[in-house]
């Protein structure tokens, strides 16, 4: 939908790559649906969960034995995005440098957008 020929939605460090390859033969799944969601301190939220199927809407993107796919609303959202896993003492997780995002939370779970791109969203 929003894509550009020759350039993948997002792209995956190798390190979120082995990790999401890593969980896709563990449990057996297509891989991993990205999307974003009304919800936090500063109005949106990603949502990742496990995919068994891929939607014929979705944008896949596939790199280093990994898979995301990427919900139909979600996509002019996270275009650009790139996501890694890093690990440090306290906690394991994916992170999501998006150029699309305006303002974070102080917790890092909450994520406002660029207007533009909420008013180009259909009603």
């Amino acid at each position: 939908m929003f894509s550009i020929p020759g350039k993948q939605a997002v792209s995956l460090t190798p390190r979120a790559a082995a990790h999401i390859a890593k969980l896709m033969d563990r449990d057996g799944h297509q891989g991993l649906r990205l999307g974003v969601k009304k919800g936090g301190c500063a109005g949106m939220e990603y949502s990742m969960e496990y995919a068994d199927t891929i939607d014929p809407l979705d944008e896949v993107v596939e790199q280093d034995g990994a898979r995301v796919m990427i919900a139909p609303m979600a996509q002019m959202f996270l275009f650009g995005t790139e996501i890694d896993y890093e690990v440090s003492l306290l906690e394991a997780g994916f992170k999501f440098r998006n150029p699309n995002v305006t303002e974070a939370c102080g917790c890092g779970e909450s994520i406002k957008f660029d207007e533009t791109l909420m008013a180009d969203k259909p009603a």
